[in-house]
């Protein structure tokens, strides 16, 4: 089912979740052992997030070296389609410009509909870590409006090679994602919001967001953009502060504010344990706060943290 289909079915707010494909090496047993408790609260869908390749130098046995790419969470096609088939729920594939050629998104959206996705999420994605910005693929896409396009056309039938005339029609229900705090390389919050316009008026059908700590950017988020006439629904990500660390690798990494009243009582906190119940406190509020506001989901980041996130939907469902 789509996306929008659960909402629009839905009379409550609804829950669901997003998780890292297993480590290469790993079994499917990981990523079901990570899942089985928080299946309890049935999630409407699943997220699975996508991460490109990276550039590894190995040394050789003569001592030069060679360059290797390497994927360290492969498998996302398939993650998705054990997900389905193993919990009878819903899958959505992120699915990304970087380290792909158009042809191989392509061919990875033709597996994905044979399988019977008919979800994804379009991202633009990361530079890679060699890189200090993002570059595309040779004949990849190189904005998520362009993959959104790309996606959009295969919905029309229409393939990149010409011959293919009267082309199967895919039937993806395309999101994107959302900066409340703005997207760190966009000049300003409101260029930010024209190029999400844009995608909108592309054909995206719902946004989520990038995760937040103080719910009123959320709600001024929600304001511009329908001030901007950005109608689809709005989701908000939420991920919970476990440990002091983060408190500067995720204002570093995601580019996000962390509440002066959050920051300090994790400072005060003295051992990893108490840092995890005051951030479970915290996303608890937020979420029934947010519920009360009326969203349509509440979207949960689980990364490695999948008893948080129990303690805080138990609280909330």
């Amino acid at each position: 089912m789509k996306i929008t289909e659960h909402i629009r079915q839905s009379k409550d707010t609804l829950i669901s979740f997003e998780v890292l494909p297993p480590l290469k090496g790993k079994t499917i047993t990981s990523l079901y052992d990570h899942l089985d408790p928080l299946m309890e609260f049935k999630p409407s869908w699943i997220n699975v997030t996508y991460h490109r390749s990276e550039t590894m130098f190995k040394k050789k046995a003569d001592g030069t070296f060679e360059k290797v790419e390497v994927r360290k969470r492969p498998g996302t096609v398939g993650i998705c389609a054990a997900i389905m088939n193993h919990y009878k729920v819903d899958a959505v594939p992120h699915i990304i410009c970087g380290g792909f050629t158009k042809r191989e998104t392509e061919d990875a959206l033709i597996d994905l509909d044979f399988l019977g996705i008919d979800n994804v999420l379009v991202l633009r994605g990361d530079a890679a870590k060699n890189e200090t910005s993002f570059e595309p693929e040779k004949d990849g896409n190189h904005y998520a409006l362009d993959l959104l396009q790309q996606v959009g056309n295969m919905n029309n039938g229409i393939y990149m090679d010409e011959d293919i005339k009267n082309g199967g029609k895919t039937n993806f229900c395309m999101g994107v994602a959302g900066y409340p705090e703005k997207h760190f390389e966009a000049p300003n919050l409101e260029i930010d919001l024209l190029k999400l316009k844009q995608k909108v008026d592309a054909g995206a059908e719902y946004i989520m967001t990038q995760m937040f700590f103080n719910n009123q950017k959320f709600y001024d988020f929600v304001k511009a953009c329908r001030d901007m006439d950005i109608q689809v629904p709005i989701i908000p990500g939420l991920k919970p502060v476990t440990n002091k660390k983060q408190l500067t690798v995720l204002p570093r990494t995601f580019h996000v504010d962390i509440p002066t009243e959050l920051s300090n009582a994790i400072m005060k906190c003295k051992t990893d344990a108490e840092c995890e119940q005051v951030g479970t406190e915290w996303l608890v509020q937020q979420s029934k706060e947010l519920k009360a506001f009326g969203v349509p989901v509440l979207h949960y980041y689980t990364l490695g943290k999948p008893k948080v996130i129990w303690n805080v939907v138990k609280e909330i469902v």
